[in-house]
């Protein structure tokens, strides 16, 4: 149909209204081909008059009175020789085991296409329509009209004899005629009526609009669109009318169904032909000769629509106008509109030409879609619809794609696509690479190539590192980090970045990027080298990562120099590795790095580096003051005598008062505190640290005639010395700043000092005789005694095997148990009796002659 949609669709474009001209990039619904074959024999010496369609195969009525049967290729399969003059109408049963036909001069043949037995009649005027029951091949369905001047309805008998009824008549001539299971439509000069074959019973009568127009130039078209629904074009009228069932209460003397009109609206141009798609109308336009902006050539081309109906009006959803052979000489009653149930077909009937439209599939869609240019769209649509396309390639559409873009100038959207369409394709890859690189585009596709599993050729990798390296070294350098090493030649491209270097020794990029090759390579000494050339973040990352901790025993200044924090938190990590002694005389002539070492050792433990504690204390003293005072109170290996050396040299006064309070002058060290520091506050805290009543009385004898040093002990030493003593040995007269508030603060914490005794004498108290009840309540508490417990003298059961009899038991508090009569006797203390066991635990050995001479001596004292 090649011919058929350049000549249709290329003056369509050409010769639309307005609106077609703003939708020209909106896609067709329909596409179009030429039924040809036998065909095109046909109408090259005939005329086509009517068709009509089956699922299995085509009718085809012409101008000289023959029918022939065509598969849906338009092949010829039968034909038979009815009449000499045209052929009005052909009609098939749902089956199409039988075939209806009338023509011009009055014959109606309905016969069956396997036996020619049938009904053959010949009227005296011209029969134009026919239509047999759609179930005419079962035998109680034998029932078909005609209409010309009347429509006759024929039913064969129990007698196989044919009985006519006059179904109508009056009305003029029946142009048209459609037979949905029990109901029969039809157009007469008046308009359409429905009849009922089951209820023998007319149930409307659709008016004729533009009663103005000839009906014969101008036929009614009629499609039941299901068994309940039709659809009627008459003129520039369409109407949807739904026949329905009447309410049994309505009935009286009217027919059992009606009919509703659901839609009516009007039409630019006159209708040839009618057809469902699914909830819309496929339309058949015969275009008006004095149509408004119509070119002259083309006015009279037929379009065939597709519109969504609306109660009163209609929305046009697609339009095409097709070049039909001779469509100049037709007219309106030339056109016909055909439809195949099972299939969205429609064919356009003209008198030398037949166009079978066919809706759009995948296929179509996609060639569309690359004919306007868009491959993306293209692509995704046979992505996803891959099972149903039958003409296109997924890869071919991609590659389109690419090529497009490639025309275009798009070289970076052309290699992104590549890595989506190409796939695993190593040729199509390799391909690819050579044009882009024709193209001068290397740089593009370079972060597309695939790296995974699949592999190209490293000559493909090493061609793309040297063209960035010609050109773009950062670049090159970002390839190099992102690809892994086994891509390509590592020692051809180390020979490249080497030969680069000479004539730019300094390039960072190249230098860096060269210690990233050698890492790959496994030459970690060189890399190494280059890294803290350029003092580089990764250097300590490549140093844990390949564990190069014997190849920077000598490097250890220069990662000092580089971050002396980094460089001294990865030794003392690996002390297992680089010795504290290899580290110390790597930075022997380096002090501050070392005292930064040294430092962090004796943080992390204040052991390990004792050996070099006397060394540190000169560091700190040089480079850390702050921290000389703490590292002397937590170090017990550093030699006093030489730290007192080195502070007193340095006038180190706090170091040095600290030195000699712990090696025992402590006398030196509060007199240094007075008077040098000349800080009362301190030399009182060292006097409360040391807790020496000498060192108060220096304290007090030093302060006696300093007035801010006395106020300053009568504020701080009233918990530690009496102050009376103080107080009495100030001279009188002397003139005391705050002396009165000192006082005052020495009163306050006597009294205070009372108040806490006795809060305490009261808490004790009440402590004591909370415990006191809590033990008298705890001894007053029964105590259990069974079969389980023994006398602790006799060893036996402290329960006897006959309990009828009496018996005495005496349980301590102590939870000792015994029977009474295995106790000693109280003596003559009545009612003084003592455990055993705990009384001989408490005497200890001995104490028992002790207290029977206390025993003795209380006898005596009762008697």
């Amino acid at each position: 149909m090649a011919e058929a949609e350049e000549q249709g669709r290329k003056p369509s474009e050409e010769f639309t209204d307005e609106s077609e001209e703003e939708d020209s990039e909106e896609e067709p619904k329909l596409k179009y081909e030429r039924l040809s074959n036998g065909v095109t024999e046909i109408l090259q010496k005939d005329a086509a008059s009517c068709m009509t369609v089956h699922d299995k195969f085509l009718a085809l009525g012409t101008h000289f009175g023959k029918v022939f049967l065509l598969d849906i290729q338009g092949n010829i399969t039968q034909k038979f020789e009815i009449s000499s003059v045209k052929i009005n109408q052909i009609s098939l049963d749902e089956s199409g085991e039988h075939v209806g036909i009338c023509s011009e001069d009055g014959k109606v043949q309905v016969f069956g296409l396997y036996t020619r037995e049938g009904f053959h009649e010949t009227f005296d005027c011209p029969v134009k329509v026919v239509a047999l029951h759609p179930q005419f091949t079962r035998s109680n369905y034998k029932q078909f009209v005609t209409g010309g001047n009347k429509l006759l309805l024929y039913e064969r008998n129990w007698l196989n004899r044919w009985k006519t009824v006059v179904l109508h008549e009056g009305e003029g001539t029946i142009t048209n005629v459609q037979w949905r299971t029990n109901l029969i439509a039809w157009a007469n000069n008046v308009g359409v009526k429905i009849y009922d074959i089951s209820t023998k019973q007319r149930i409307t009568n659709v008016l004729r609009d533009n009663v103005s127009l000839r009906p014969d130039m101008y036929p009614c078209s009629l499609c039941w669109k299901d068994d309940s629904t039709l659809i009627v074009g008459w003129g520039t009228s369409i109407k949807i009318c739904i026949v329905k069932e009447r309410n049994p209460t309505e009935m009286r003397d009217l027919p059992s169904r009606y009919v509703e009109i659901v839609s009516a609206f009007e039409t630019e141009f006159f209708i040839c032909g009618l057809a469902p798609l699914a909830d819309q109308l496929v339309t058949l336009y015969f275009v008006k000769e004095n149509a408004e902006n119509m070119d002259e050539d083309f006015r009279a081309r037929p379009r065939l629509d597709i519109i969504q109906s609306l109660p009163e009006s209609c929305e046009e959803i697609s339009s095409d106008a097709l070049t039909v052979r001779n469509f100049q000489d037709n007219e309106c009653r030339d056109y016909r509109l055909e439809h195949s149930e099972g299939e969205s077909l429609f064919y356009i009937i003209s008198p030398k030409d037949i166009v079978v439209a066919k809706e759009r599939d995948q296929d179509d869609h996609i060639d569309w879609l690359l004919e306007k240019k868009k491959y993306e769209e293209a692509l995704m649509a046979a992505e996803i619809s891959f099972k149903n396309i039958k003409r296109h390639d997924i890869k071919k559409i991609g590659m389109s794609y690419i090529n497009h873009l490639v025309k275009t100038g798009d070289y970076e959207g052309a290699a992104r696509k590549c890595q989506k369409v190409l796939g695993k394709n190593m040729e199509l890859w390799e391909n690819e690479v050579y044009r882009f690189k024709t193209i001068g585009q290397l740089k593009a596709i370079s972060q597309y190539l695939p790296r995974g599993d699949l592999r190209l050729r490293p000559a493909i990798y090493e061609m793309i590192l040297h063209e960035f390296l010609k050109t773009d070294y950062e670049g090159f350098a970002t390839l190099i980090r992102e690809w892994p090493g086994e891509l390509y030649n590592n020692m051809a491209i180390v020979q490249a970045v080497t030969d680069h270097l000479k004539k730019d020794p300094t390039n960072s990029t190249l230098l860096t990027t060269l210690a990233e090759l050698y890492t790959y390579d496994q030459r970690y000494d060189k890399a190494l080298e280059i890294y803290l050339r350029l003092r580089h973040k990764d250097v300590y990352q490549l140093i844990h990562k390949h564990n190069l901790f014997s190849s920077i025993e000598d490097k250890i200044v220069l990662l000092m120099d580089f971050d002396k924090e980094k460089a001294v938190d990865m030794l003392l990590d690996n002390e297992d590795k680089i010795s504290i002694d290899r580290v110390v005389e790597e930075l022997a002539d380096k002090p501050e790095y070392l005292h930064v070492y040294l430092h962090k050792l004796f943080k992390r433990d204040h052991h390990k580096g004792q050996k070099y504690h006397e060394r540190q204390i000169g560091l700190y003293a040089e480079y850390d003051r702050p921290n000389l005072l703490p590292f002397l109170r937590d170090s017990t290996h550093c030699p006093l005598e030489k730290a007192l050396e080195i502070c007193q040299q340095r006038n180190f006064v706090e170091e040095t008062v600290f030195l000699l309070s712990r090696m025992g002058n402590c006398r030196r060290a509060l007199q240094m505190i007075m008077e040098e520091l000349a800080n009362v506050d301190k030399a009182i805290d060292f006097a409360k640290e040391q807790d020496d009543a000498e060192l108060w009385e220096d304290l007090i004898s030093y302060s006696i005639d300093k007035p801010p040093f006395i106020t300053g002990l009568l504020n701080n030493i009233g918990t530690h010395v009496d102050p009376i003593l103080l107080i009495h040995r100030i001279k009188e007269g002397m003139e005391i700043p705050n002396l009165r508030d000192s006082l005052v603060k020495i009163l306050q914490d006597y009294n205070l000092q009372i108040l806490l005794r006795e809060g305490c004498k009261k808490i004790l108290v009440a402590d004591s005789l909370s415990l006191l009840q809590k033990m008298h309540r705890t001894q007053m508490r029964g105590v259990r005694v069974d079969d389980e417990n023994i006398c602790e003298s006799c060893h036996a059961t402290i329960l006897p095997s006959d309990i009828t009899r009496n018996f005495s038991v005496v349980v301590f508090h102590c939870r000792h148990m015994f029977h009474k009569e295995c106790l000693p006797s109280p003596g003559t203390i009545p009612g003084v009796q003592f455990c055993n066991i705990c009384s001989a635990k408490k005497r200890g050995p001995g104490s028992g002659i002790l207290d029977m001479k206390k025993l003795s001596l209380a006898n005596q004292h009762i008697a």
